[in-house]
């Protein structure tokens, strides 16, 4: 049937490797002029190997990793004893200063604040890079960062490591049949909560910790305990708070399966804003032009237990509310709903699907989150991720926060990437570097 067959083209566009533009579908360039043999190993250089960051360089050993670079002596020196061969650096601008030549890619791994201006100049080198999420820290740097890695023809891909996921594929292959027919409502939500940052008292910075170095693009300000390592997030200057944690992830489901990128509007609530710390708890509306066979939709988010009626109204299968589920996607269609997280996938009401079977499955399993990149650094494959798709996921991720910072909702013109009625908006899609930690193609 021609809803259960996928030729590649619909593939990519489904898992993200495609982006639809002005003059229809494009497949980003990822065979860079140095990629390896499948067989050969790929040398890659970590920045940032504490906590995620050491995760990401485990799931990555079977590479080689030729070089350590952190801020932290405590973490640099603990991922040294399991790769003693590989150099150790404390500043990632001497790591990709140009000088060495041993490394094939980069993983960035660091606080949000640090991802764009790392992984500008990795791209800049010619170097294939993986970059926790969310890509950047404003909308701005994540279309920087996106244009910067076609213009370069390397292997990106962002740490959404659930896309991944056989749940999420399957979830996709339901929408695409069109089991709950056409959906113009998703409602994304997660419990998750980063908020109340607040400086505390001065004080010298411990001797494990460059402190100056962790700050990098972000203003000079003296030590204060408790950000790194853990609760930098709860910070503008640094993160995003659970929205920029978490919203990858989470909306990332329905920006794969409904063809989703650039909004038209975003309006956003929540108590009221700090200049320092992020908030307890948001509500953001999002408002999508229809897309081919897509009608208009809206998306909303919500977070930290404030979640819109139809969140805490709907009962999963087991008779509770959606809301209790710690994080998870509810696509309204016009024929019924389809619920879903990282493991669960179910269609709404149950006893109206209670003869439901899945299509045949259309989308291969992957091969792995990080798998994916590596053979693309070594072939050209494609990855579902690439700083394409994650680019602008990103952007619409953060410009929720925009709108909830600036106090307004905004209309959006993706193309100038401007909102057109909101000035104020501005200083939130930007942001000023201290010198020498500029993004590559970005003026502050």
């Amino acid at each position: 049937m021609k809803n259960r067959s996928l030729d590649r083209r619909a593939f990519l566009a489904r898992s993200g490797g495609v982006a639809l533009l002005a003059g229809g579908f494009h497949v980003n360039p990822l065979r860079a002029a140095d990629s390896k043999s499948p067989n050969e190993k790929l040398n890659i250089a970590c920045v940032g190997v504490g906590n995620k960051g050491w995760h990401n360089v485990g799931q990555l050993a079977s590479q080689n990793i030729v070089a350590l670079c952190d801020v932290d002596s405590n973490y640099l020196d603990k991922a040294a004893q399991s790769f003693p061969k590989a150099a150790r650096y404390r500043d990632y601008r001497r790591l990709l200063d140009g000088s060495h030549k041993e490394f094939d890619a980069v993983v960035v791994s660091t606080a949000d604040h640090t991802h764009a201006p790392a992984t500008s100049v990795a791209l800049d080198l010619g170097k294939h890079v993986y970059c926790e999420k969310p890509l950047t820290h404003t909308v701005a740097e994540a279309r920087a960062i996106a244009q910067l890695a076609a213009k370069r023809k390397v292997a990106t891909q962002m740490g959404t490591q659930i896309h991944a996921s056989n749940n999420y594929r399957r979830v996709v292959e339901v929408i695409a049949a069109g089991t709950i027919g056409p959906v113009a409502e998703v409602h994304c939500w997660c419990n998750k909560g980063w908020s109340g940052g607040k400086f505390a008292a001065p004080q010298p910075a411990p001797a494990n910790l460059d402190w100056d170095l962790w700050l990098g693009p972000a203003a000079k300000h003296a030590y204060s305990p408790g950000i790194h390592p853990a609760n930098w997030r709860r910070f503008w200057d640094y993160g995003s708070g659970t929205l920029g944690d978490m919203a990858c992830h989470v909306m990332d489901l329905p920006f794969w399966a409904l063809e989703l990128r650039h909004p038209q509007s975003v309006r956003a609530e929540g108590p009221s804003p700090d200049a320092v710390g992020t908030p307890a708890w948001t509500k953001i509306e999002y408002g999508f032009a229809a897309r081919g066979k897509h009608p208009a939709t809206r998306l909303f988010w919500s977070d930290g237990g404030e979640h819109y009626d139809l969140v805490k109204q709907t009962h999963d299968h087991s008779g509770k509310p959606l809301s209790g589920w710690g994080l998870g996607i509810l696509f309204v269609g016009k024929q019924g709903m389809l619920a879903a997280d990282y493991g669960r996938l179910q269609l709404l009401p149950h006893d109206k699907f209670a003869d439901f079977r899945p299509p045949e499955p259309t989308i291969p399993n992957s091969i792995g989150h990080w798998n994916e990149w590596v053979a693309a650094c070594k072939t050209g494959s494609p990855t579902s991720c690439n700083f394409d798709y994650s680019g602008a996921l990103t952007e619409a991720v953060l410009l929720g926060g925009v709108a909830y910072r600036a106090g307004r909702p905004l209309d959006w013109d993706a193309k100038q990437l401007v909102a057109t009625n909101c000035p104020d908006a501005e200083q939130y899609l930007h942001k000023s570097y201290r010198p020498g930690f500029e993004v590559v193609g970005l003026k502050s």
